[in-house]
């Protein structure tokens, strides 16, 4: 268990050699969007966080953002180019994955296939030389925890996926690290099966009472797993924050979309101000700014003019007839409790989720494919972001 601060953390992987103009990728991506300098790529960029001791701590973000350039060089298998890191208070820049006193649990499993499961766990702590008897008892605990002790006996070749990865799991927690990495340990699991391990992993967590480090590109694992999640973008970390933090407040029009799901729809809007209050006036259709995000746009010295509107898709109400321009249903989606409808407003594509039964628990089955509808949405669902640098307005 081990606090573990990252300051200031910068990685530039340098031009291939022979001169070619093309350059090294970072692990975790094309890196099609990164920064290029006379150095090379730069995947990650000015990665500051304190994560405390025992915190579970999720870097969430598309591929090539530098989520697992980062983790990597935590565990010690990338240098860090610039910056200092620090697991329990000690310096660790110069010291091998070895001696940092991590683990780490790798996508594709990395078991050995020419041994049994127990032997799979048991290898870095026979690599200790920890006495037979300390080595059995620890292997068991393990299995015991992660629910594998009948497939002790098993090499991989004869495990499921999840069993394969439990083992992967078991051979990181016997060794008691400081923290535990985890660099997107249930992308290769189906759906069903992926649900399941969200779920252990939550429970083995409070078993194991040790500093965790995630990385996914799912931001439903994101959500449900973090103590706080880290949303990056193109070798940038653009928010920090619990995850109803960055629900309720993201940073930026990029975490508003990256974070909920369906995702958040956006319009050009424009922000009009009348005896120093705010409105936004969406072609034709004038809502005015909660007082919240009123006092919050005042505080920050907002100027009428131009903005992005954003709008979760559960937050439309439909109505029979407003002054707001209808859309015409697209394609229909039968969620089981709810219906999301995709819907084309002149031009532009928006997703609104409505509930599949009426008040009497009947089915609404009233939607159909180039139909009009009309909607309307509260002050209060708003998101009003800056038309040029994307940034929430009201934060």
């Amino acid at each position: 268990m081990a606090s573990v601060i990252l300051k200031g953390i910068k990685k530039i992987y340098p031009p291939v050699a022979g001169g070619k103009k093309k350059n090294r990728v970072p692990q975790d991506g094309t890196g099609a969007n990164l920064e290029m300098t006379e150095q090379g790529v730069v995947a990650v960029q000015n990665f500051n966080i304190e994560i405390h001791d025992k915190e579970f701590v999720v870097l969430v973000g598309p591929s090539g953002c530098g989520k697992s350039t980062t983790l990597r060089m935590i565990a010690g298998l990338e240098e860090i180019t610039e910056g200092e890191l620090y697991i329990d208070g000690k310096l660790v820049n110069e010291l091998d994955p070895k001696d940092r006193d991590i683990a780490m649990v790798f996508q594709n499993y990395a078991l050995y296939p020419h041994m049994t499961s127990y032997d799979n766990i048991a290898f870095a702590l026979k690599k200790r030389t920890s006495s037979k008897d300390e080595i059995d008892r620890k292997v068991r605990e393990a299995a015991d925890i992660l629910g594998i002790s009948e497939y002790l006996d098993r090499k991989p070749k004869n495990l499921s996926g999840g069993q394969r990865q439990r083992v992967a799991i078991g051979r990181a927690i016997v060794r008691n690290p400081k923290c535990m990495l985890m660099d997107e340990p249930l992308s290769n699991l189906d759906a069903k099966l992926r649900n399941q391990m969200r779920a252990e992993l939550i429970q083995l967590r409070r078993k194991i009472d040790t500093t965790f480090i995630y990385v996914t590109h799912d931001q439903t694992e994101a959500m449900t797993l973090g103590d706080r999640i880290v949303v990056m973008k193109d070798g940038f970390i653009q928010q920090i924050g619990t995850p109803q933090q960055v629900f309720d407040k993201p940073a930026n029009q990029f975490v508003a979309s990256f974070i909920g799901t369906p995702q958040m729809n956006f319009f050009q809007a424009n922000l009009a101000e009348v005896d120093g209050y705010f409105y936004v006036d969406l072609n034709g259709f004038k809502v005015p700014a909660s007082d919240e995000d009123n006092d919050k746009m005042k505080k920050n010295n907002v100027r009428p003019g131009p903005v992005i509107l954003g709008l979760r898709p559960d937050s439309f109400s439909i109505e029979e007839s407003v002054a707001f321009p209808a859309a015409y249903i697209d394609v229909v989606e039968m969620m089981g409790t709810n219906i999301h409808l995709h819907l084309k407003y002149r031009g532009e594509s928006i997703i609104l989720v409505t509930q599949a039964k009426d008040e009497n628990q009947h089915l609404k089955m009233d939607y159909e494919s180039g139909s009009a509808m009309h909607f309307s949405f509260l002050p209060q669902s708003m998101y009003l972001f800056d038309s040029e640098t994307g940034k929430n307005l009201a934060i």
